[in-house]
């Protein structure tokens, strides 16, 4: 979904960031069709630049964990907005999502988004993000059959990701709300809307981290 075409009133994204509602007939996040719109642009520029470049086509071999068979017959909004369904993440999620896959491609600068792994990045980071942010989590198992995966491929996309970010899963305020500072940029690009944004206490974020370091150290 392009940005132009966002027509929600601000006000229905009172509670996005802030206090969002976990109804059964909450309204899809601003922020999804935000990071969708993010990512679509990325993986065109991508295909750009490897259509000119052929050096562009190499990657990170450890990276290619993400990457399918056979490209997903699906839009990268469908697919976030199917997440959103069945998973009812919390829009902090996404934009804790959209760091870590900034942050993957820093850390790996020879890694490219394209149309063969953007599903199962996407999946991995929303599921880390999740457990890293929520209070209440589905298993692996279940985040396997809403991305499309077994859990055996789930299970170990989630510890290579892990271990090729060398555990740097934190994201203090003043990160997040940088984030959502060019997030809202973006909206404002379509509408002049503005996404509200909070986050947890540093201190309840940093307990949680520590907490799932623990747990993912325990099942290596």
């Amino acid at each position: 979904m392009a940005l132009s075409t966002i027509s929600i009133s601000p006000n229905k994204l009172r509670d996005d960031l802030y206090c969002y509602s976990y109804q059964e007939d909450s309204h899809t996040p601003l922020v999804i069709s935000v990071l969708a719109s993010l990512i679509e642009r990325t993986l065109a520029r991508n295909e750009r630049i490897a259509k000119n470049c052929k050096w562009a086509l190499s990657t990170n071999a450890k990276a290619r964990v993400f990457d399918c068979h056979e490209t997903p017959d699906m839009t990268i909004q469908s697919y976030l907005e199917r997440i959103f369904r069945y998973t009812r993440a919390g829009p902090s999620v996404y934009v804790v999502a959209y760091v870590y896959i900034d942050r993957f491609c820093q850390i790996h600068p020879q890694f490219r988004i394209n149309a063969r792994n953007v599903h199962r990045l996407l999946i991995t980071t929303i599921m880390v993000a999740s457990k890293y942010v929520e209070d209440m989590n589905y298993r692996n198992s279940y985040f396997a059959r809403v991305g499309g995966l077994t859990t055996n491929e789930m299970n170990k996309l989630e510890l290579e990701f892990v271990f090729m970010m060398s555990f740097k899963l934190h994201v203090n305020v003043s990160v997040f709300e940088s984030y959502c500072c060019h997030l809202e940029r973006e909206v404002s690009i379509g509408g002049g809307y503005q996404i509200e944004r909070t986050l947890r206490c540093a201190e309840e974020i940093k307990s949680k981290q520590n907490s799932y370091n623990q747990t993912t150290r325990v099942m290596l």
